[in-house]
Protein backbone atom coordinates (compact mmCIF):
# COMPACT_ATOMS: atom_id res chain seq x y z
CA UNK A 1 0.00 0.00 0.00
CA UNK A 2 3.23 2.10 0.64
CA UNK A 3 4.79 1.78 -2.30
CA UNK A 4 1.13 2.01 -4.30
CA UNK A 5 0.97 5.71 -2.72
CA UNK A 6 4.54 6.44 -3.20
CA UNK A 7 4.25 5.37 -6.90
CA UNK A 8 1.52 7.40 -7.59
CA UNK A 9 2.78 10.63 -5.65
CA UNK A 10 6.23 10.49 -7.76
CA UNK A 11 3.68 10.09 -11.27
CA UNK A 12 1.80 13.24 -9.68
CA UNK A 13 5.08 15.40 -9.17
CA UNK A 14 6.58 14.46 -12.52
CA UNK A 15 3.84 14.54 -14.71
CA UNK A 16 2.97 17.03 -17.26
CA UNK A 17 -0.18 17.95 -16.54
CA UNK A 18 1.18 19.35 -12.55
CA UNK A 19 3.57 21.10 -14.42
CA UNK A 20 1.48 22.97 -16.95
CA UNK A 21 -0.66 23.86 -13.68
CA UNK A 22 2.19 24.94 -11.58
CA UNK A 23 3.19 27.31 -14.89
CA UNK A 24 -0.03 28.70 -14.84
CA UNK A 25 0.08 29.35 -10.96
CA UNK A 26 3.36 30.93 -11.04
CA UNK A 27 1.78 33.06 -13.94
CA UNK A 28 -1.45 33.89 -12.69
CA UNK A 29 0.38 35.27 -9.44
CA UNK A 30 3.08 37.60 -11.61
CA UNK A 31 -0.48 38.91 -12.28
CA UNK A 32 -1.94 39.74 -8.75
CA UNK A 33 1.82 40.73 -7.35
CA UNK A 34 1.70 43.18 -10.77
CA UNK A 35 -1.74 44.14 -9.27
CA UNK A 36 -0.81 45.09 -5.61
CA UNK A 37 2.46 46.52 -6.77
CA UNK A 38 0.13 49.07 -8.75
CA UNK A 39 -2.10 49.13 -5.50
CA UNK A 40 1.22 50.74 -3.27
CA UNK A 41 0.37 53.84 -5.91
CA UNK A 42 -3.28 53.44 -5.80
CA UNK A 43 -3.37 57.28 -4.90
CA UNK A 44 -1.47 58.22 -8.14
CA UNK A 45 -3.18 55.78 -10.77
CA UNK A 46 -6.62 54.89 -8.73
CA UNK A 47 -8.39 58.54 -11.05
CA UNK A 48 -6.08 56.69 -14.69
CA UNK A 49 -7.53 53.46 -13.63
CA UNK A 50 -11.07 54.27 -12.72
CA UNK A 51 -11.15 56.44 -16.02
CA UNK A 52 -10.04 53.33 -18.19
CA UNK A 53 -12.45 50.90 -16.61
CA UNK A 54 -15.33 53.72 -17.77
CA UNK A 55 -14.10 53.80 -21.05
CA UNK A 56 -13.65 50.13 -21.18
CA UNK A 57 -17.37 49.34 -19.67
CA UNK A 58 -18.45 52.26 -22.91
CA UNK A 59 -16.43 49.85 -25.46
CA UNK A 60 -17.86 46.71 -24.10
CA UNK A 61 -21.96 47.40 -23.71
CA UNK A 62 -21.14 48.60 -27.76
CA UNK A 63 -19.74 45.93 -28.76
CA UNK A 64 -21.42 43.85 -31.50
CA UNK A 65 -21.65 40.29 -29.28
CA UNK A 66 -24.48 38.92 -26.45
CA UNK A 67 -25.56 40.64 -23.59
CA UNK A 68 -24.63 37.73 -21.30
CA UNK A 69 -20.72 38.16 -22.21
CA UNK A 70 -20.92 42.08 -21.66
CA UNK A 71 -22.37 41.60 -18.41
CA UNK A 72 -19.17 38.59 -17.62
CA UNK A 73 -17.05 41.47 -18.17
CA UNK A 74 -18.90 44.32 -16.81
CA UNK A 75 -19.43 43.31 -13.19
CA UNK A 76 -15.71 42.34 -12.50
CA UNK A 77 -14.21 45.68 -13.77
CA UNK A 78 -16.94 47.64 -10.96
CA UNK A 79 -16.36 45.43 -8.24
CA UNK A 80 -12.38 45.32 -9.04
CA UNK A 81 -11.60 47.77 -11.42
CA UNK A 82 -7.79 47.55 -11.38
CA UNK A 83 -7.40 44.10 -11.81
CA UNK A 84 -10.61 43.80 -13.97
CA UNK A 85 -9.47 45.86 -16.66
CA UNK A 86 -5.77 44.68 -16.43
CA UNK A 87 -7.73 40.97 -17.05
CA UNK A 88 -9.74 41.80 -19.60
CA UNK A 89 -7.39 44.54 -21.57
CA UNK A 90 -5.04 41.00 -21.64
CA UNK A 91 -7.66 38.57 -22.71
CA UNK A 92 -9.08 40.81 -25.42
CA UNK A 93 -5.20 42.08 -26.79
CA UNK A 94 -5.01 38.04 -27.26
CA UNK A 95 -2.31 37.81 -29.72
CA UNK A 96 -2.33 34.50 -30.47
CA UNK A 97 -6.06 34.34 -31.32
CA UNK A 98 -5.33 36.87 -33.97
CA UNK A 99 -2.40 35.17 -35.15
CA UNK A 100 -4.76 32.27 -35.72
CA UNK A 101 -7.36 34.95 -37.21
CA UNK A 102 -5.27 35.47 -39.75
CA UNK A 103 -3.68 32.03 -40.65
CA UNK A 104 -6.89 30.60 -40.88
CA UNK A 105 -8.12 33.84 -43.65
CA UNK A 106 -5.29 32.83 -45.79
CA UNK A 107 -6.07 29.28 -45.69
CA UNK A 108 -9.89 30.11 -46.11
CA UNK A 109 -8.90 32.51 -49.21
CA UNK A 110 -7.16 29.61 -50.81
CA UNK A 111 -10.20 27.55 -51.31
CA UNK A 112 -12.82 30.06 -52.75
CA UNK A 113 -14.25 28.43 -55.28
CA UNK A 114 -13.58 25.32 -54.70
CA UNK A 115 -16.55 24.74 -52.28
CA UNK A 116 -20.17 26.05 -54.78
CA UNK A 117 -23.53 24.56 -55.41
CA UNK A 118 -23.36 22.66 -58.86
CA UNK A 119 -26.12 24.19 -62.12
CA UNK A 120 -28.06 20.40 -60.90
CA UNK A 121 -28.09 20.81 -57.40
CA UNK A 122 -29.23 24.61 -57.92
CA UNK A 123 -31.99 23.65 -60.17
CA UNK A 124 -33.31 21.03 -57.91
CA UNK A 125 -33.48 24.18 -54.96
CA UNK A 126 -35.56 26.06 -56.80
CA UNK A 127 -37.85 23.50 -56.48
CA UNK A 128 -37.54 23.84 -52.77
CA UNK A 129 -39.52 26.11 -50.03
CA UNK A 130 -38.69 29.72 -49.45
CA UNK A 131 -37.45 29.20 -46.72
CA UNK A 132 -35.17 26.12 -47.77
CA UNK A 133 -33.55 28.18 -50.42
CA UNK A 134 -32.98 31.36 -48.41
CA UNK A 135 -31.01 28.84 -45.87
CA UNK A 136 -29.23 27.06 -48.45
CA UNK A 137 -27.89 30.58 -50.20
CA UNK A 138 -26.73 31.91 -46.67
CA UNK A 139 -24.83 28.58 -45.88
CA UNK A 140 -23.02 29.31 -48.95
CA UNK A 141 -22.90 32.84 -49.69
CA UNK A 142 -22.07 33.39 -45.89
CA UNK A 143 -20.55 30.38 -44.89
CA UNK A 144 -19.09 29.32 -47.58
CA UNK A 145 -20.84 25.66 -47.50
CA UNK A 146 -22.91 24.83 -50.18
CA UNK A 147 -26.07 22.55 -50.87
CA UNK A 148 -25.45 19.06 -52.34
CA UNK A 149 -27.95 17.00 -53.79
CA UNK A 150 -26.55 13.93 -54.91
CA UNK A 151 -25.08 12.55 -51.62
CA UNK A 152 -26.32 9.88 -49.89
CA UNK A 153 -26.04 9.53 -46.28
CA UNK A 154 -25.85 7.18 -42.79
CA UNK A 155 -27.20 7.68 -39.30
CA UNK A 156 -25.92 6.08 -36.38
CA UNK A 157 -27.93 6.06 -32.85
CA UNK A 158 -24.84 4.87 -30.92
CA UNK A 159 -21.34 5.25 -31.05
CA UNK A 160 -21.12 1.25 -31.46
CA UNK A 161 -22.45 1.43 -34.42
CA UNK A 162 -19.95 3.79 -36.09
CA UNK A 163 -16.80 2.58 -35.20
CA UNK A 164 -18.34 -1.17 -36.69
CA UNK A 165 -18.46 0.70 -40.50
CA UNK A 166 -15.17 3.03 -39.42
CA UNK A 167 -13.32 0.21 -39.35
CA UNK A 168 -14.94 -1.50 -42.53
CA UNK A 169 -14.33 1.80 -44.73
CA UNK A 170 -10.98 2.48 -43.24
CA UNK A 171 -9.93 -1.16 -44.72
CA UNK A 172 -11.26 0.08 -48.53
CA UNK A 173 -9.42 3.41 -48.85
CA UNK A 174 -7.24 3.36 -51.66
CA UNK A 175 -5.69 6.92 -51.85
CA UNK A 176 -6.52 8.82 -48.61
CA UNK A 177 -7.50 9.05 -44.89
CA UNK A 178 -7.43 11.87 -43.08
CA UNK A 179 -8.90 12.35 -39.74
CA UNK A 180 -9.41 15.20 -37.52
CA UNK A 181 -10.05 14.61 -33.80
CA UNK A 182 -11.16 16.51 -30.55
CA UNK A 183 -9.76 13.39 -28.17
CA UNK A 184 -7.91 10.13 -29.44
CA UNK A 185 -7.02 8.07 -26.28
CA UNK A 186 -5.44 4.53 -26.40
CA UNK A 187 -7.30 1.39 -26.03
CA UNK A 188 -9.75 -1.03 -27.52
CA UNK A 189 -11.40 1.99 -30.52
CA UNK A 190 -8.25 3.61 -31.00
CA UNK A 191 -5.81 0.39 -31.32
CA UNK A 192 -7.98 -0.30 -34.17
CA UNK A 193 -8.08 2.19 -36.03
CA UNK A 194 -4.15 2.51 -35.66
CA UNK A 195 -3.58 -1.15 -36.74
CA UNK A 196 -5.23 -0.45 -40.23
CA UNK A 197 -3.77 2.78 -40.44
CA UNK A 198 -0.10 1.23 -39.85
CA UNK A 199 -1.46 -1.40 -43.07
CA UNK A 200 -2.73 1.27 -45.09
CA UNK A 201 0.35 3.14 -45.31
CA UNK A 202 2.39 0.43 -45.95
CA UNK A 203 -0.21 -0.58 -48.83
CA UNK A 204 0.87 3.38 -49.89
CA UNK A 205 -2.15 5.24 -49.03
CA UNK A 206 -1.26 8.96 -47.68
CA UNK A 207 -2.77 9.03 -43.96
CA UNK A 208 -2.80 11.94 -42.05
CA UNK A 209 -3.88 12.35 -38.02
CA UNK A 210 -4.75 15.42 -36.54
CA UNK A 211 -6.20 16.10 -32.92
CA UNK A 212 -6.84 18.67 -30.50
CA UNK A 213 -3.73 19.85 -27.95
CA UNK A 214 -5.19 19.11 -24.99
CA UNK A 215 -4.94 15.62 -25.14
CA UNK A 216 -1.56 15.81 -24.25
CA UNK A 217 -2.39 17.02 -20.85
CA UNK A 218 -3.17 13.56 -19.67
CA UNK A 219 -4.21 11.45 -22.64
CA UNK A 220 -1.54 11.23 -25.00
CA UNK A 221 2.49 11.57 -24.77
CA UNK A 222 3.74 14.82 -25.90
CA UNK A 223 5.47 13.75 -28.37
CA UNK A 224 2.74 10.86 -29.72
CA UNK A 225 2.29 12.79 -33.35
CA UNK A 226 6.49 11.69 -33.64
CA UNK A 227 5.58 8.03 -32.39
CA UNK A 228 2.56 7.97 -35.31
CA UNK A 229 5.10 9.44 -38.18
CA UNK A 230 7.50 6.40 -37.42
CA UNK A 231 4.62 4.40 -39.07
CA UNK A 232 4.66 6.70 -41.79
CA UNK A 233 1.70 8.63 -40.59
CA UNK A 234 1.44 12.43 -41.01
CA UNK A 235 0.46 13.48 -37.64
CA UNK A 236 0.02 16.94 -35.48
CA UNK A 237 -1.47 18.37 -32.81
CA UNK A 238 -3.86 21.61 -33.67
CA UNK A 239 -2.82 24.38 -30.69
CA UNK A 240 -0.42 22.31 -28.57
CA UNK A 241 -1.62 23.30 -25.10
CA UNK A 242 1.58 25.76 -24.14
CA UNK A 243 2.36 25.92 -19.97
CA UNK A 244 1.78 30.29 -20.63
CA UNK A 245 -1.45 32.13 -19.68
CA UNK A 246 -2.36 32.53 -23.50
CA UNK A 247 -6.01 33.34 -24.17
CA UNK A 248 -5.61 31.28 -27.51
CA UNK A 249 -5.68 28.66 -25.49
CA UNK A 250 -9.75 28.52 -25.63
CA UNK A 251 -9.67 28.05 -29.22
CA UNK A 252 -10.15 24.05 -29.32
CA UNK A 253 -10.44 22.17 -32.40
CA UNK A 254 -13.47 20.45 -31.20
CA UNK A 255 -14.40 18.87 -34.59
CA UNK A 256 -14.60 15.00 -35.57
CA UNK A 257 -14.00 14.22 -39.15
CA UNK A 258 -13.24 10.96 -41.25
CA UNK A 259 -12.18 11.38 -44.86
CA UNK A 260 -11.42 8.07 -46.97
CA UNK A 261 -10.50 8.78 -50.57
CA UNK A 262 -12.65 11.90 -50.89
CA UNK A 263 -15.88 9.33 -51.72
CA UNK A 264 -16.61 8.56 -47.39
CA UNK A 265 -16.56 11.16 -44.83
CA UNK A 266 -17.71 10.75 -40.78
CA UNK A 267 -18.99 13.14 -38.21
CA UNK A 268 -21.01 13.41 -35.04
CA UNK A 269 -20.40 13.57 -31.15
CA UNK A 270 -18.27 10.07 -31.38
CA UNK A 271 -14.71 10.69 -30.60
CA UNK A 272 -11.24 7.96 -31.07
CA UNK A 273 -11.72 6.77 -27.31
CA UNK A 274 -13.57 4.04 -25.45
CA UNK A 275 -16.11 5.52 -23.31
CA UNK A 276 -17.87 6.94 -26.98
CA UNK A 277 -18.35 2.98 -28.28
CA UNK A 278 -19.65 1.92 -23.74
CA UNK A 279 -16.11 -0.11 -23.58
CA UNK A 280 -15.25 2.07 -20.63
CA UNK A 281 -17.92 3.11 -18.44
CA UNK A 282 -17.48 6.88 -17.03
CA UNK A 283 -20.89 8.36 -16.43
CA UNK A 284 -23.46 5.46 -16.99
CA UNK A 285 -24.54 4.70 -20.42
CA UNK A 286 -22.55 6.73 -22.98
CA UNK A 287 -25.37 7.40 -25.72
CA UNK A 288 -23.70 9.27 -28.70
CA UNK A 289 -24.63 9.54 -32.64
CA UNK A 290 -22.99 9.99 -36.19
CA UNK A 291 -23.48 9.98 -39.66
CA UNK A 292 -21.25 8.75 -42.53
CA UNK A 293 -21.80 10.93 -46.06
CA UNK A 294 -20.73 9.12 -49.39
CA UNK A 295 -20.76 11.08 -52.72
CA UNK A 296 -20.23 15.25 -53.50
CA UNK A 297 -20.48 16.55 -50.05
CA UNK A 298 -17.57 15.07 -49.07
CA UNK A 299 -15.67 17.36 -50.82
CA UNK A 300 -16.78 19.98 -48.05
CA UNK A 301 -15.11 18.04 -45.14
CA UNK A 302 -11.96 17.18 -47.70
CA UNK A 303 -11.66 21.16 -47.49
CA UNK A 304 -12.64 21.62 -44.37
CA UNK A 305 -9.89 19.30 -42.91
CA UNK A 306 -7.01 20.44 -45.29
CA UNK A 307 -8.03 24.36 -44.10
CA UNK A 308 -7.60 23.24 -40.47
CA UNK A 309 -4.15 21.24 -41.08
CA UNK A 310 -2.41 24.03 -43.24
CA UNK A 311 -3.15 26.88 -40.74
CA UNK A 312 -0.12 25.78 -39.19
CA UNK A 313 2.14 24.68 -42.62
CA UNK A 314 4.34 26.89 -44.57
CA UNK A 315 3.62 26.68 -48.56
CA UNK A 316 0.21 26.34 -50.00
CA UNK A 317 -1.60 22.44 -50.45
CA UNK A 318 -2.74 21.01 -53.62
CA UNK A 319 -6.29 21.03 -53.42
CA UNK A 320 -7.00 19.62 -56.57
CA UNK A 321 -5.05 16.72 -55.76
CA UNK A 322 -7.60 15.31 -53.39
CA UNK A 323 -11.18 17.06 -54.92
CA UNK A 324 -10.56 14.90 -58.70
CA UNK A 325 -10.19 11.20 -59.78
CA UNK A 326 -12.99 10.46 -57.65
CA UNK A 327 -15.35 7.41 -59.07
CA UNK A 328 -18.18 5.31 -57.50
CA UNK A 329 -18.82 1.76 -58.18
CA UNK A 330 -22.46 2.83 -58.57
CA UNK A 331 -24.73 5.65 -59.11
CA UNK A 332 -25.02 7.98 -56.22
CA UNK A 333 -29.01 8.07 -55.06
CA UNK A 334 -30.44 11.15 -54.87
CA UNK A 335 -31.71 12.06 -51.30
CA UNK A 336 -32.41 15.47 -50.60
CA UNK A 337 -29.98 18.05 -49.89
CA UNK A 338 -26.84 17.95 -47.63
CA UNK A 339 -24.88 20.59 -46.33
CA UNK A 340 -21.62 19.76 -44.40
CA UNK A 341 -20.94 23.20 -42.40
CA UNK A 342 -17.99 24.07 -40.35
CA UNK A 343 -17.81 26.66 -37.40
CA UNK A 344 -14.98 28.87 -36.42
CA UNK A 345 -14.17 31.55 -33.69
CA UNK A 346 -12.00 32.87 -36.30
CA UNK A 347 -14.99 34.12 -38.58
CA UNK A 348 -18.24 36.35 -37.83
CA UNK A 349 -20.38 34.62 -39.02
CA UNK A 350 -22.17 32.40 -35.78
CA UNK A 351 -22.73 29.59 -38.26
CA UNK A 352 -23.35 27.03 -35.81
CA UNK A 353 -25.94 28.72 -34.10
CA UNK A 354 -27.70 29.85 -36.51
CA UNK A 355 -28.21 26.59 -38.43
CA UNK A 356 -29.98 25.68 -34.96
CA UNK A 357 -32.34 28.74 -34.64
CA UNK A 358 -32.99 28.41 -38.21
CA UNK A 359 -34.68 25.30 -37.77
CA UNK A 360 -36.53 26.52 -34.41
CA UNK A 361 -37.76 29.61 -36.54
CA UNK A 362 -38.71 27.37 -39.46
CA UNK A 363 -40.22 24.77 -37.14
CA UNK A 364 -44.53 24.60 -37.37
CA UNK A 365 -45.06 21.26 -35.63
CA UNK A 366 -42.20 20.31 -33.61
CA UNK A 367 -38.36 20.74 -32.96
CA UNK A 368 -36.35 17.45 -31.24
CA UNK A 369 -33.00 18.17 -29.50
CA UNK A 370 -30.38 15.93 -27.51
CA UNK A 371 -27.68 18.13 -26.07
CA UNK A 372 -25.06 17.58 -23.17
CA UNK A 373 -24.26 20.19 -22.17
CA UNK A 374 -27.13 23.81 -22.36
CA UNK A 375 -25.82 27.25 -21.37
CA UNK A 376 -27.34 29.70 -23.67
CA UNK A 377 -27.84 33.05 -24.43
CA UNK A 378 -31.11 35.30 -23.81
CA UNK A 379 -31.50 35.20 -27.49
CA UNK A 380 -31.28 31.78 -28.27
CA UNK A 381 -33.55 30.99 -25.03
CA UNK A 382 -36.33 33.42 -26.45
CA UNK A 383 -36.18 31.40 -29.68
CA UNK A 384 -37.04 28.29 -28.56
CA UNK A 385 -39.63 29.47 -25.98
CA UNK A 386 -41.48 31.29 -28.84
CA UNK A 387 -41.89 28.31 -31.23
CA UNK A 388 -43.20 26.52 -27.72
CA UNK A 389 -45.64 29.35 -26.81
CA UNK A 390 -46.98 29.43 -30.91
CA UNK A 391 -47.89 25.41 -30.42
CA UNK A 392 -44.32 24.04 -31.55
CA UNK A 393 -43.42 20.98 -29.61
CA UNK A 394 -40.04 22.10 -28.29
CA UNK A 395 -38.29 18.77 -26.66
CA UNK A 396 -35.28 18.41 -25.31
CA UNK A 397 -33.17 15.71 -23.89
CA UNK A 398 -30.37 16.20 -21.49
CA UNK A 399 -28.13 14.20 -19.15
CA UNK A 400 -29.39 12.86 -16.05
CA UNK A 401 -25.21 11.29 -15.53
CA UNK A 402 -23.30 14.64 -16.11
CA UNK A 403 -19.57 14.84 -16.59
CA UNK A 404 -19.13 18.27 -15.77
CA UNK A 405 -21.32 19.09 -12.23
CA UNK A 406 -21.23 22.91 -12.36
CA UNK A 407 -22.12 22.67 -16.21
CA UNK A 408 -24.80 20.23 -15.11
CA UNK A 409 -26.05 22.90 -12.43
CA UNK A 410 -26.36 25.70 -14.76
CA UNK A 411 -27.82 24.29 -17.42
CA UNK A 412 -30.68 23.12 -14.87
CA UNK A 413 -31.34 27.07 -14.08
CA UNK A 414 -32.83 27.42 -17.50
CA UNK A 415 -35.54 24.65 -16.62
CA UNK A 416 -38.09 26.89 -15.24
CA UNK A 417 -37.80 29.24 -17.65
CA UNK A 418 -37.87 26.94 -20.62
CA UNK A 419 -41.21 24.98 -18.46
CA UNK A 420 -43.96 28.49 -17.86
CA UNK A 421 -42.63 28.68 -22.13
CA UNK A 422 -44.22 24.78 -22.57
CA UNK A 423 -40.86 23.65 -23.75
CA UNK A 424 -40.40 19.84 -22.60
CA UNK A 425 -37.32 18.36 -21.09
CA UNK A 426 -36.36 15.47 -20.16
CA UNK A 427 -33.06 13.50 -18.69
CA UNK A 428 -31.23 10.48 -20.29
CA UNK A 429 -31.71 8.14 -17.19
CA UNK A 430 -29.18 5.67 -18.25
CA UNK A 431 -26.39 7.59 -18.09
CA UNK A 432 -24.69 10.37 -20.13
CA UNK A 433 -25.83 11.79 -23.36
CA UNK A 434 -23.42 13.40 -25.42
CA UNK A 435 -25.39 13.32 -28.67
CA UNK A 436 -25.73 16.93 -30.62
CA UNK A 437 -28.49 16.40 -32.77
CA UNK A 438 -31.68 18.00 -34.16
CA UNK A 439 -34.82 17.28 -35.58
CA UNK A 440 -37.89 19.32 -37.11
CA UNK A 441 -41.04 18.90 -39.17
CA UNK A 442 -39.78 15.51 -40.37
CA UNK A 443 -38.01 17.36 -43.17
CA UNK A 444 -34.79 18.31 -41.33
CA UNK A 445 -32.06 17.90 -39.26
CA UNK A 446 -28.96 18.56 -37.84
CA UNK A 447 -26.02 15.78 -36.53
CA UNK A 448 -22.08 17.37 -35.63
CA UNK A 449 -20.29 18.17 -33.27
CA UNK A 450 -21.82 21.40 -31.94
CA UNK A 451 -23.38 21.35 -28.72
CA UNK A 452 -26.09 23.89 -27.17
CA UNK A 453 -23.16 26.37 -25.34
CA UNK A 454 -20.87 29.27 -25.68
CA UNK A 455 -17.78 27.25 -26.34
CA UNK A 456 -19.41 25.43 -29.12
CA UNK A 457 -20.96 28.52 -30.82
CA UNK A 458 -17.73 31.30 -29.67
CA UNK A 459 -14.89 29.79 -28.63
CA UNK A 460 -14.39 26.41 -30.71
CA UNK A 461 -14.25 25.32 -34.05
CA UNK A 462 -16.93 22.96 -34.81
CA UNK A 463 -18.59 20.92 -38.13
CA UNK A 464 -21.91 19.24 -38.71
CA UNK A 465 -24.53 18.39 -41.24
CA UNK A 466 -27.33 19.82 -42.10
CA UNK A 467 -30.33 17.51 -43.53
CA UNK A 468 -33.53 18.70 -46.09
CA UNK A 469 -36.16 16.12 -47.10
CA UNK A 470 -33.34 13.24 -46.74
CA UNK A 471 -33.87 9.88 -45.16
CA UNK A 472 -31.76 10.24 -41.86
CA UNK A 473 -34.48 13.30 -41.21
CA UNK A 474 -36.44 10.08 -40.24
CA UNK A 475 -33.56 8.15 -38.53
CA UNK A 476 -33.18 11.20 -36.12
CA UNK A 477 -36.42 11.41 -35.25
CA UNK A 478 -36.70 7.84 -34.47
CA UNK A 479 -33.81 7.66 -32.64
CA UNK A 480 -35.46 10.75 -30.73
CA UNK A 481 -38.46 8.81 -29.89
CA UNK A 482 -36.72 5.49 -28.54
CA UNK A 483 -33.84 7.60 -27.02
CA UNK A 484 -37.53 9.56 -24.97
CA UNK A 485 -38.40 5.94 -23.62
CA UNK A 486 -35.39 6.19 -21.45
CA UNK A 487 -35.55 9.39 -20.56
CA UNK A 488 -37.83 11.10 -17.42
CA UNK A 489 -39.52 14.41 -17.90
CA UNK A 490 -38.46 17.03 -16.26
CA UNK A 491 -41.96 18.72 -14.42
CA UNK A 492 -42.07 21.19 -11.88
CA UNK A 493 -42.09 18.71 -8.94
CA UNK A 494 -39.42 17.42 -10.15
CA UNK A 495 -37.30 20.51 -10.34
CA UNK A 496 -38.18 21.31 -6.79
CA UNK A 497 -36.98 18.49 -5.52
CA UNK A 498 -33.55 19.70 -7.30
CA UNK A 499 -30.85 20.21 -3.78
CA UNK A 500 -30.45 23.96 -3.23
CA UNK A 501 -27.24 23.92 -2.70
CA UNK A 502 -27.10 22.72 -6.87
CA UNK A 503 -29.24 25.85 -7.76
CA UNK A 504 -27.03 28.44 -5.78
CA UNK A 505 -24.01 27.01 -7.72
CA UNK A 506 -25.80 26.74 -11.17
CA UNK A 507 -26.82 30.59 -10.78
CA UNK A 508 -23.80 32.05 -9.57
CA UNK A 509 -21.74 30.56 -12.10
CA UNK A 510 -24.09 30.91 -14.99
CA UNK A 511 -23.18 34.66 -14.68
CA UNK A 512 -19.58 33.34 -16.24
CA UNK A 513 -21.25 30.87 -18.90
CA UNK A 514 -19.90 32.94 -21.27
CA UNK A 515 -15.87 32.62 -20.34
CA UNK A 516 -16.13 28.72 -19.43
Amino acid sequence: MVKRFINGAFKIIFSRMLIIFLMVVVQIMVLLVSFLWLGSYLHYIWEGMSLLGAVLIIYIVNRDEPAEFKVSWIIPICIFPVLGALIYVFVMSNAGGIGLKTKMYVRTKETEGLLRTSTETAAALKECPEQYRGFSHYMEHRGGYPAYHNSEAVYYPLGEDKFADLLQELKKAQRFIFLEYFIVERGIMWNAVLDILKEKVKEGVEVRVMYDGMCSIVLLPYTYPKQLQKFGIKAKMFAPIIPFVSTSQNNRDHRKIVVIDGKVAFTGGVNLADEYINEKVLFGHWKDVAVKITGDAVRSFTVMFLQMWNVSEKGKEDYEKYLTGITYEKPLYHDGFVIPYGGMPTMKEELTKTVYESMIHNAVKYVHIMTPYFIVEQGFLDSMRFAAERGVEVAMILPHIPDKKIVYYIARTFYPALLRAGVKIYEYVPGFIHAKAFVSDDISAAVGTVNLDYRSFYHHFECGVSFYDNKVVGKVEEDFQATLKKCKEVTWEYYRKIPLLQKLLGRTFRLFGPLM
